[in-house]
This record gives structure tokens, sequence and C-alpha cells, in this order.
């Protein structure tokens, strides 16, 4: 959902949506973000998409004024320009029909849990930093039945950091929306058409000053052994209680398979990694119950990304593949805390999505991942978050909550 905040505090939401294509050994990923939408110097409203063979794609503006998003649940959308001009002063700031889309809205996009629909056209005069699109044109329309959220089948959400990242405690936040999805529809994509038919899709949503430091980032829905396991892995040097300096190291697995989910982070056990500059992940985490090892590698180079900076506004600071290896096993422990034979679970994928973001990235990035007291304590303590945020009133919520 949408919130204001203080127009001198630096503010962004962003959203993503990823769909592999089945067969295709190729993904599309569609990324929205709106800054500082009181009105500032670094105001704007973006739609980034990354396609097959690290292709790019960016519309960018100024003018929030053409961005919408419902308070209440997961549905926002910008039309950059109107198929006529006499309609822009009175475009619909809500979800449509795809024939309703199609005949208000020539350059935009709008998406809500089950319905995306976009059509842009190459414009990054606005954006930061020099990152040039090279593909001019794209369209889309598709449907998505959500499978895993963040969480066992059939329970509620969970918060991905744990309930304490809805408070300004940890900046930025971040919330798996969907961490195994299926989607059915269409990509055109600089005039090339690609349909699909249930295929693999994820969804996340960022929120706060920035993005972090420095981090990266691992997900994958398409192993080859099992087409319902889900994992996403990410190690982060955030800030801590917005105070100037102060940062931690921060990382989880999260997989879901089976119905279950198993969260590895840092209050419930440890998390170790060691990332390359480019190229190379391996992540590592283990709690009283299970152990899980996670390698990727990427031999393409990969695309450089525009995410939200604290200082710069939308600028390039991230790189992404979708052609990450990804080996992932997961081992069962004893009494003792020692694993139980061979993995209860053992899956790779050559179409996995892959990331390193901020820096400075000047050497291999090992770091152990240990929450701090107090906070380590009070995020183990079961908090409602969603449930007290409907009774909360929209102004009295924290930002991007």
């Amino acid at each position: 959902m949408f919130s204001t905040c203080n127009a001198a505090q630096r503010f962004f939401e962003g959203w993503y949506f990823k769909i592999a294509l089945p067969g295709e050994g190729q993904s599309f990923a569609f990324m929205y973000s709106v800054e500082d939408p009181t009105g500032s110097g670094q105001s704007g409203v973006g739609a980034q998409v990354m396609g097959p063979d690290d292709s790019y794609l960016i519309q960018y503006t100024r003018d929030i004024s053409c961005f919408w998003a419902d308070k209440d649940s997961l549905a926002l959308g910008a039309s950059f320009k109107p198929t006529d001009a006499r309609k822009k002063g009175s475009m619909p700031k809500e979800m449509m029909s795809e024939a309703q889309f199609n005949d208000w809205v020539d350059q935009g996009f709008a998406m809500d849990t089950y319905w995306h629909q976009g059509s842009l056209v190459a414009d990054e005069s606005d954006a930061g930093g020099y990152l040039p699109s090279t593909v001019q044109t794209a369209k889309w329309a598709f449907s998505v039945r959500p499978i895993y959220g963040w969480g066992d089948s059939g329970s509620k959400q969970k918060s991905t950091a744990g309930w304490m990242a809805a408070l300004p405690v940890f900046e930025p936040h971040w919330q798996v929306l969907m961490a195994h999805g299926l989607a059915s529809g269409w990509v055109e994509w600089e005039g090339k058409r690609y349909d699909f038919k249930d295929a693999p899709s994820y969804s996340e949503k960022n929120w706060g000053g920035g993005f972090p430091k420095k981090w990266f980032w691992i997900t994958c829905n398409t192993f080859a052994e099992d087409k319902n396991v889900a994992v996403t892995a990410v190690g982060a040097r955030r800030g801590l209680l917005q105070l100037p300096g102060v940062e931690e190291d921060v990382g989880m697995i999260g997989v879901h398979w089976q119905g279950k989910f198993i969260e590895l982070v840092p209050w419930n056990g440890e998390v170790q990694w060691e990332v390359e500059p480019w190229g190379k992940w391996r992540v590592w985490a283990k709690s009283d119950e299970y152990e899980a090892v996670i390698e990727a590698t990427s031999s393409s180079p990969g695309t450089a990304l525009r995410a939200p900076t604290a200082t710069e506004g939308l600028a390039p600071a991230c790189r992404d593949s979708f052609c990450g290896k990804v080996h992932m096993q997961i081992w069962q422990l004893d009494a003792n805390n020692i694993r139980r034979g061979t993995p209860m679970l053992d899956v790779t994928s050559s179409s996995g999505a892959v990331e390193v973001g901020g820096g400075p990235w000047w050497s291999t990035w090992q770091a152990d991942a240990r929450m701090r007291e107090p906070l380590k304590s009070l995020i183990n303590v079961p908090i409602d978050v969603e449930g007290i945020s409907r009774v909360v009133p929209p102004g009295m919520r924290p930002p991007g909550l």
C-alpha cells in the first residue's frame, strides 16, 4: 500500500515482480518505484523492465501526479501518457479491466495481486545516472495465481525480516509478497511476443530512505527436481535505528516446500555468506532444526539496474542476472544439532535470479549475521503486525506499512 511521509525525509516505495518463462531459459522482471511522494527535488515515478539476454527498459518521470496506489491493498499504477491528452485531468486512479486500461492509458502500468498490465516507451531523461535503455518498447498483460506468500501455506503472511521490520528500526524495509506463484498471459518486448501459461513468478516490496549500503540477493523457484520449491536468500549491510553510522550485517534464507516454510534467520540461528563482487555466491545458515547451503554462480555479465538511493534518487546501483546456476541443500538436524544423513532437499536450477548491489565491492564479502540484543529477544516476541495495522488509523501507520 502507499503511504505519505514527512516531505523533509527521504522516502521511497518499490515493487518487484519476476516471471520465469517456461522452456525459454529467460525471464522478465518488472520494477516500479515512487520517490518522495509528498514532493521534493528527488520526487519521481519509474517503471523498469529487465528482459531476455540482459536487455533493459526504463520509463521515468518527475511528475508524481501520474502515480496512484490503494491505501488498504496491493494495487498501484501510473499513467505516464493517456490515449487522449484531453483525458489527462480525469485519468482513473484505480485498477481497470484490460479493455478500460487500453482505452485510457497509452503509456503506463497497473498491478494488483492478481493482474498486471502495462505499456512503456523508453525514457530515461529524468532518471539518475547514465544507464540507457537497450529496448524501446514493452507491453504486457497477465494474470497471477499465488501459491506461497511468506510463511506456511494457509497461514497468515509473516514479516520477512521479523515484526520489527514494520517499524522505523531498520532501514530500509523489505517484504516478500509472493515467494512463488504462476503467471499466465503475454509480454511484447521490442515487438517480439512471448506467450506463457503457469510461468513461475515471484514478488516483493521495499520501502524506506534508500536501498542498503551493500547487499546481495538470490531467488529461485525453477528447480529441475521439484517445481514447488522456492527459495529467497539475502544479505545486507543496513542502517539501524536511523542513527548515522550505526549499521549491521543481516541475512536470511527462506524456503517454501510442500506447504511448509523453513526460515533460517539471525534471531533463530546463524547465517553466513561469502559473495564475490560478481559471479559467485555462497550462503550458509543453521537453526535448531535445519541447516542449509546455497551456492550460485553466473557466467553472464548480467545487467545494471537502477535502485532508490538515499542521496541520488533512482540511480544505477546493482547488477542482476536471470542465468544463475543455483544449488541448494537442506538437512534436518538431530537433537545434538548434527546433520541427519543425506540432505532432505537437494535441488538445482540454471535460471535463478542473482544480484549484488551497493558497495564498494573491491573484494569478496564475508560476513556472519548475528542480531544484537535486545533486538534479538524482542523480534522473537509473537506480534501480529498485520492485525495491528488494520486497526491503526492510516495517518498513524509507519510509512510503507
